[in-house]
């Protein structure tokens, strides 16, 4: 199968869900699309959604993001200098007022952490992208869609209980993935065949007797975000949801990337089958494709 983004098959839009670490497992999604030799004509990505899709957006192939990938975060060493050098400025700084949850700046730390490849601006990206961030006084979603990039990917990612919130506008912005987790809803009819990834999960019980502060606060996040998106699913459906095998893996587990990839790769599989039974039911239905759920 390829050339799905010819003018005489379908087109795709894909929605890129949050989930920390767990959103490692996007790379597969986009290889896989890489190998149908299919191009979204429209993305939209929430927290670690949002940055794999402005890496698609800016057009690297999903080899070139797992390179990027594994080449940050396969070193322990390295990924924590990087941490170190863009967290709190001071030993001062981080124990003024006692320590706290919440002190690394995103902004500096996804300067350091981007590929090249990903423009300042979305105006320059080769693909449109919609990148969501929650407004923490209003209650409401933020989507941004033009302007500063680096900025609206800032704020998408700024998990509460590890980075500081993002300052806009007067506007004080937190994870995208708190107000809408996975946002195939910004796709509607933009494309033929919507294609949405939830790695959002919940907590997995282990043999260890007490989650911590930070592992209840991110598992209560990850309930919350779970009934969000049952909601949505029974106001509105993409084409394609699928569900990745990562529940294993903890939010904040981008050291393990190279077990996440390895576990998640035969997941490319399912991406092209699930795509396959799509394009397939809408030949056979005219332009309203079944909905494929895994």
């Amino acid at each position: 199968m390829s050339g799905r983004d010819t003018p005489a098959g379908p087109t795709f839009a894909l929605a890129l869900g949050g989930g920390g670490a767990r959103g490692l497992a996007h790379i597969q999604v986009i290889r896989a699309l890489d190998e149908l030799g299919i191009r979204p004509v429209a993305i939209a990505g929430s927290s670690i959604g949002a940055l794999m899709g402005a890496g698609l957006a800016a057009g690297m192939s999903g080899r070139d993001i797992e390179d990027h990938a594994r080449a940050a975060l396969s070193s322990p060493g390295g990924a924590v200098l990087r941490m170190w050098r863009n967290g709190p400025r001071s030993a001062g700084s981080m124990v003024a007022g006692g320590v706290r949850l919440g002190q690394f700046d995103i902004g500096r730390i996804l300067r350091a952490f981007l590929p090249a490849a990903v423009p300042a601006s979305f105006e320059d990206l080769s693909i449109p992208l919609q990148v969501t961030a929650t407004d923490f006084y209003a209650h409401s979603q933020k989507v941004f869609s033009s302007g500063d990039l680096a900025l609206a990917l800032s704020a998408s990612a700024a998990l509460p209980a590890l980075f500081r919130p993002v300052g806009h506008e007067g506007r004080l912005l937190i994870d995208g993935g708190i107000a809408n987790p996975v946002p195939f809803d910004l796709l509607d009819g933009a494309a033929d065949i919507v294609i949405a990834i939830d790695v959002v999960g919940g907590p997995v019980e282990t043999a260890k007797t007490r989650p911590s502060s930070v592992e209840l606060l991110v598992g209560a996040s990850q309930i919350m975000m779970e009934a969000i998106i049952a909601l949505k699913l029974r106001q509105s459906r993409p084409h394609i949801l699928l569900r990745p095998p990562v529940a294993r893996f903890g939010v904040l587990d981008f050291l393990k990337i190279d077990r996440v990839l390895a576990e998640t790769a035969p997941f490319r599989d399912e991406v092209k089958r699930a795509i396959d039974d799509a394009v397939a039911a809408r030949a056979d239905q005219g332009r309203s494709p079944s909905i494929t759920e895994l």
